[in-house]
């Protein structure tokens, strides 16, 4: 057992009978009555941000987890699948627990964190930035970068993207993955 003393930033703990990653923290100590430590959590069941305020020395239950490597591979109804690359074990992870599965391309190595005593996986994390190509948008307007206008393009993959009106179809862009904008153009 753990006190909130112990609380940091993706510290997984078990809470409410499911498990919960802290995603932010804040210790308070008001000027008047005990000190308490404000949380935001996700649960890594449904994928839910819950807000919690546990009072200061509260004794919480820590989940051992791992972070491993693995390579994505296909999607089917069943859901997405990954090979480690260690020992070539497949795994089906379902859409729910990955963080933003409109990016996935085939051969994309991703980080997925497991349940360390029930060996299962909790979720998948991409790569904070992902190189695509850029499979339809309207023609490119050579010159057209004075303005900050933005159009729709549809990267590999299928998910649409707004990117800058000069980028044009079969270009390679940087997109970040937590928020789904544009970055730059790939550089490689």
């Amino acid at each position: 057992m753990a006190s909130t003393s112990d609380i940091k930033n993706g510290l997984c703990i078990h809470f409410n009978h499911a498990p919960f990653q802290i995603i932010e923290f804040l210790h308070v100590k008001p000027g008047k009555g005990p000190a308490f430590v404000r949380t935001k959590m996700r649960n890594l069941e449904t994928g839910r941000v819950l807000d919690n305020t546990f009072p200061s020395g509260t004794k919480i239950e820590v989940i051992r987890v791992e972070n491993r490597t693995y390579q994505f591979l296909y999607n089917d109804p069943s859901g997405f699948h990954f090979m480690n690359m260690d020992d070539f074990n497949q795994i089906t992870i379902a859409k729910e627990l990955i963080n933003a599965p409109q990016f996935l391309k085939e051969g994309m190595e991703c980080n997925v964190l497991f349940h360390a005593d029930e060996d299962r996986p909790m979720t998948c994390e991409l790569p904070a930035k992902v190189a695509l190509e850029i499979t339809y948008t309207e023609p490119g307007i050579k010159g057209d970068t004075a303005t900050n206008t933005l159009k729709p393009a549809t990267v590999e993959g299928g998910a649409e993207v707004r990117v800058p009106l000069f980028i044009s179809e079969g270009e390679k862009i940087v997109v970040d993955t937590a928020t789904g904008d544009y970055r730059e153009r790939f550089k490689g």
